[in-house]
């Protein structure tokens, strides 16, 4: 049963893991705009969004419970309290603050957002850091952190959320690009043209 509880543990940690990174990645491209977008109606982009946060969540829950379940070491205070754990202090701490980030992330959005949108906004960046703090905490902690199938799915992880990012930093240039073109188009019509030098009609027929 324990042995069960540990391969659990980590199966559930690393599908959470995959789980956020492509909620991030959906989420830049649905607010984006960009990637085909066209293609599919934007509610089937936030639908899917949401569902992998909340899926994401889900998958935490387990690997906390199953954590918390099988022979770690991992009691009540170090699943709840920052800095609670006498050993891998930092490590559990991560895990920790990621849960909280993960929390507010999503239950501030699904199933419906909270709050106002600019306060929103900002609150919902915090899936960013979360990302970041999970990947240190599996490593710190996961024991399949050296091995070349974990390493390749790192990096296809950081692969999956730099694309839609990419895209999305080139769209803002686009936009603002085409901005400026649009305000200095009046400015060019404004100005007086070169003048041109009449010319005569030219005769018909020939001289006499």
């Amino acid at each position: 049963m324990q042995s069960t509880l540990w391969f659990l543990t980590r199966a559930s940690g690393i599908v959470a893991m995959v789980l956020i990174v492509a909620a991030i990645a959906d989420g830049l491209v649905f607010s984006g705009r960009e990637a085909g977008k066209q293609r599919l109606r934007p509610a089937w982009w936030l639908d899917l969004h949401r569902g992998l946060g909340g899926y994401a969540l889900i998958f935490t829950g387990l690997h906390v419970l199953t954590a918390f379940g099988s022979d770690l070491g991992v009691g009540i205070a170090q699943i709840f309290v920052p800095n609670a754990s006498a050993t891998s202090t930092t490590a559990f701490t991560l895990g920790v603050l990621a849960m909280y980030g993960m929390l507010i992330s999503v239950f501030t959005t699904w199933p419906k957002r909270l709050l106002p949108r600019k306060a929103w906004h900002v609150v919902h960046l915090v899936a960013f850091p979360v990302a970041i703090v999970t990947g240190i905490h599996a490593y710190l902690l996961g024991t399949d952190a050296r091995a070349p199938w974990y390493t390749m799915l790192t990096l296809v992880l950081v692969a999956v959320a730099m694309y839609p990012i990419g895209l999305r930093l080139t769209g803002i240039y686009r936009r603002r690009r085409g901005q400026e073109l649009r305000e200095l188009q009046p400015i060019a019509a404004d100005r007086p043209g070169p003048r041109r030098r009449a010319v005569a009609p030219a005769r018909r027929g020939g001289s006499r």
